[in-house]
């Protein structure tokens, strides 16, 4: 404990929550106490990361679900070491840019059947619970069927991004069944009912992930989405498994490695800024200083002109990785970097060496998991599958029409995805499984958060309260009130474009979830984010 402050704190009434025997930390309060319930039961971290995200699925809809992707990172306590899940799936084979491009689409779609690729979410828990998982998926899947099935009272925030989505979910009449009350969102505290994914729950219950992909729920996908002029088909949606990578990293701090998942996920943004970090006294400026957030700033600008050119589907598209991540190549970034002045992004040349939930859980065997599953936009598609009570995901918008990009659309393709799931290790033992929600948010996010963590030991609660910018494009950027006129009049001296409060108070500043492992102890002290209805719980 005496590598944290407890001292520090922000404009949050929330405590840090410790606890030696299990812990979760995620979005919404139901969906943590369901990841509880299965630690207090016996079941492992990683059990209970499925139960708490399948509870999601149900309780926080407009985010997350079935017909949505995953990602996560999982330490085994057993094996001492970092496994990596990409449970995204692919597009459909029949898809090809040119077939966009000539529906006189400049960018692709962004809701609608196009923009529906095959959902890996339940490959995702079906790879993770055959090597690591203690306990049935009927077990686990019980608090969500039971909410579906008997109703769950509608939180505030889930409420909000709800109403958001209300001209969308009306404009298909599956959607408008399902997900609205006489054409209307459902407000705070409204119990709302969803038998229809309860029914599809249970079936996944009774006869395993593969009734998702093949059978009657499959039909009922494919044949939605081909009624709204999307491509994807049975066919697609049978072949799909989710696979286990090996999780990228850099050295953030002496002994404090930083890992994301490699792309097709936007994990390298994240490593790309902290890599430029690293190279200055961060400490020194002090936290909240104008040159600190210059200078963070500065470095997510260089990051996202470098994944944005470069991130794609790898088994589609040489990513020059090592590269990326190479000191010389940072150091080279670093210099670009003006202490008074605002740079445009543009991409680099390095060596050519070869809207979502987040969960976090920890175990009292030492196992821990870093999990984030989205549908991408609010609600995806807007499509609803038949009587499937499952909407489907829009990750297909991700594509590029740009002839030759790296990640122009392109049938059985992989697309750039925003989701991504963070770890930290350090002195060779697992320290912080972390994650945040908030589309190009996240990696944003994650070079705030770490820097709070590792640069002013904050505790997690107070790594994640501290006010947070924004980048939009070019110099653009929003920041939260809570940095205040001064940080905004200094910023625009230096030449940054900064938002008007009014207009920084529509954007969303990402919702994330911490725990940290005390090396010593072995407590486990969480927080949870203030922006949203989050919670964190343990014993």
């Amino acid at each position: 404990m005496s590598m944290m402050d407890f001292s520090r704190q922000f404009n949050s009434r929330r405590s840090n929550v410790m606890g030696r025997n299990g812990m979760v930390a995620t979005s919404q309060p139901l969906a943590a106490q369901a990841g509880l319930e299965i630690l207090r039961a016996g079941g492992n971290a990683i059990d209970a990361a499925i139960a708490t995200v399948a509870t999601l699925g149900v309780v926080e809809p407009a985010m997350t679900g079935v017909g949505g992707d995953a990602f996560a990172l999982i330490w085994s306590a057993a094996e001492q070491r970092l496994f990596g899940l990409n449970a995204s799936g692919p597009a459909p084979q029949a898809l090809t840019a040119d077939f966009v491009r000539h529906l006189n689409h400049h960018e692709f779609p962004r809701q609608g059947g196009l923009s529906v690729i095959v959902p890996g979410a339940v490959r995702g828990w079906e790879l993770v619970l055959e090597r690591f998982g203690s306990l049935p998926l009927a077990r686990l899947l019980q608090s969500a069927i039971g909410y579906a099935e008997n109703g769950y009272p509608v939180s505030e925030c889930v409420a909000n991004d709800w109403a958001e989505a209300q001209l969308l979910l009306n404009s298909h009449p599956d959607s408008r069944r399902v997900w609205l009350v006489n054409g209307r969102s459902p407000r705070p505290g409204h119990l709302f009912r969803n038998p229809e994914l309860a029914a599809t729950l249970r079936y996944l219950a009774d006869n395993g992930p593969d009734a998702f992909y093949s059978g009657p729920i499959a039909r009922q996908i494919a044949d939605c989405v081909q009624a709204d002029g999307g491509l994807l088909t049975s066919d697609d949606l049978k072949a799909y498994r989710a696979e286990w990578v090996e999780p990228i990293s850099i050295e953030y701090r002496p002994g404090v490695r930083v890992y994301e998942i490699p792309p097709n996920g936007q994990g390298l943004t994240a490593l790309l800024a902290l890599n430029i970090v690293k190279g200055f006294d961060v400490a020194a400026m002090g936290h909240g200083s104008y040159e600190l957030t210059h200078t963070l700033m500065e470095a997510i600008k260089l990051a996202f002109a470098d994944a944005h050119a470069t991130i794609a589907d790898p088994k589609r598209a040489a990513i020059p990785l090592a590269g990326l991540l190479s000191d010389s190549y940072a150091a080279e970034r670093r210099r670009l970097i003006e202490p008074k002045s605002a740079l445009l992004p543009v991409p680099g040349r390095p060596q050519p060496h070869g809207d979502t939930v987040y969960l976090t859980v920890a175990d009292g065997a030492g196992n821990m998991v870093s999990w984030i599953q989205s549908l991408s936009s609010l609600f995806g598609s807007g499509l609803t599958a038949g009587t499937t009570g499952v909407t489907l995901q829009n990750r297909g918008a991700n594509f590029s029409l740009e002839p030759g990009h790296p990640n122009e659309a392109a049938g059985g393709k992989r697309p750039f995805h925003t989701i991504i799931p963070a770890f930290i290790i350090r002195g060779g033992r697992p320290w912080a499984s972390f994650g945040m929600v908030g589309g190009f948010m996240q990696p944003q996010g994650h070079l705030q958060l770490v820097s709070n963590l590792v640069d002013f030991a904050m505790t997690p609660q107070a790594a994640l309260d501290a006010p947070r910018f924004r980048w939009q494009q070019d110099k653009v950027f929003g920041l939260e009130a809570a940095f205040g006129d001064h940080m905004a009049a200094e910023l625009r001296r230096r030449g940054h474009e900064i938002l008007p409060w009014a207009q920084a108070e529509t954007l969303y500043f990402g919702g994330g979830q911490v725990i940290v492992r005390d090396g010593e102890t072995a407590v486990y002290i969480a927080g949870s984010e203030k922006r949203n209805d989050g919670t964190a719980v343990g014993f």
